[in-house]
């Protein structure tokens, strides 16, 4: 599906007039009796799309982000499988013990139990949502870091803008850039691992 110039039909035959939007024809006026205008012929550039998501994905950056983060979230669930084994076992010990003690001393064990049950939770809880928050900070920081190179891959190519692939109804497979933003990304964004610093901040374009 990545053959240059093959049509990606997703509509059927609607939108085909977008073919023409990123690439300017220049036609001389027709001969008219109105006096001349001296207003400047605004030329457009060509438009370019690029796929954020395998932009991400596939860079050495987004590779290392999501191979931590998967990590991180396996070991995360080993744990829950501990946790609640033991909470399981500690349970039906406590069960078991219902019947030899009396009922007070019972619902206070009972009610400790509840306790740190609901505690264990909350923690947990917390370590998914800083998993959660850690990808959404790596994907910010790689948006912000890569605004430089896609500038770069603009003024190159003469192009006026970048759509996001997903959202181009029907287009030319010849102005995609993904593969050739993810090269130049990879040349200059190292991926975030224990050795690598944070990565740089772009100023705002």
């Amino acid at each position: 599906m990545r053959a240059g110039g093959r049509l990606c039909r997703l509509a059927g035959g609607l939108g085909l007039w977008l073919l023409a939007a990123g690439f300017a024809v220049a036609q001389e006026a027709p001969a008219t009796d109105a006096p001349a205008t001296t207003a400047p012929v605004v030329t457009a550039g060509p438009v370019l799309t690029l796929d954020q998501d395998r932009l991400f994905s596939e860079s050495a950056f987004g590779k290392a982000s999501l191979d931590r983060e998967r990590a991180a979230t396996q070991a995360l669930d080993a744990e829950n499988k501990q946790i609640e084994a033991a909470l399981i076992t500690e349970e039906q010990d406590l069960t078991t013990r219902r019947a030899t003690l009396p009922a007070d001393e019972f619902a206070a064990l009972a009610t400790a139990f509840d306790v740190k049950v609901e505690r264990i939770r909350a923690e947990q809880d917390a370590k998914f949502r800083n998993l959660s928050q850690g990808r959404e900070e790596d994907r910010k920081a790689f948006l912000r870091a890569i605004v430089p190179v896609l500038g770069d891959l603009m003024g190159e190519k003469r192009a006026v803008v970048i759509l996001e692939k997903s959202t181009v109804i029907l287009s030319l497979n010849a102005i995609d850039v993904t593969d050739e933003a993810i090269a130049r990304v990879n040349a200059v964004l190292p991926p975030p691992d224990a050795g690598a610093s944070a990565p740089p901040v772009a100023p705002e374009p």
